[in-house]
């Protein structure tokens, strides 16, 4: 129960920054925070991740997005994954994809404002939820596809 009071905290701290942007930033305003390598750039995203657009299948996308929330609750609430790290990795991404859905669901698109690069590239302008969700899937496959099939296998061999 404990990991749904982090998705919370993603939720609110992504809905509180997104917040900050759209009330003091213009859209398409780019403030530099460290020189050019880290900036603040307000954009609005009405595709699917990273500026994707999909046509006339986001509201599809949107669908997914609650599909895959309830999937996320009801595995919490059902199976109780017992591993912390996956416990985490799930509540990242359930986080993020309610942080992004809120945004579709009252504005019809995403604020996006987190804004890196280097030299004369840069990568795509996110936001707190995508990086929550990066983090979390990166997380939920390091741990299911590596850590804890050896440990596993480890615990296997023991017995």
């Amino acid at each position: 129960m404990r990991a749904l009071v982090y998705s919370a905290l993603v939720v609110v701290f992504d809905q509180a920054t997104k917040y900050l942007v759209r009330h003091n930033l213009d859209l398409h305003a780019t403030v530099q925070v460290v020189g050019d390598f880290f900036r603040l750039t307000y954009v609005e995203n009405s595709g699917i991740v990273f500026g994707i657009k999909v046509g006339g299948a986001l509201p599809l996308f949107t669908v997914l997005s609650i599909v895959a929330t309830i999937l996320i609750l009801f595995y919490f609430f059902r199976e109780r994954a017992n591993h912390l790290g996956v416990r985490i990795s799930l509540a990242l991404i359930l986080g993020g994809a309610v942080g992004n859905l809120i945004d579709r669901l009252v504005f019809g698109r995403v604020v996006d404002f987190l804004d890196f690069g280097v030299g004369g590239y840069r990568f795509f302008v996110f936001n707190v939820a995508d990086s929550a969700v990066t983090v979390g899937v990166a997380l939920f496959l390091l741990l299911t596809t590596f850590i804890l099939p050896r440990r596993q296998g480890a615990l296997s061999e023991d017995t």
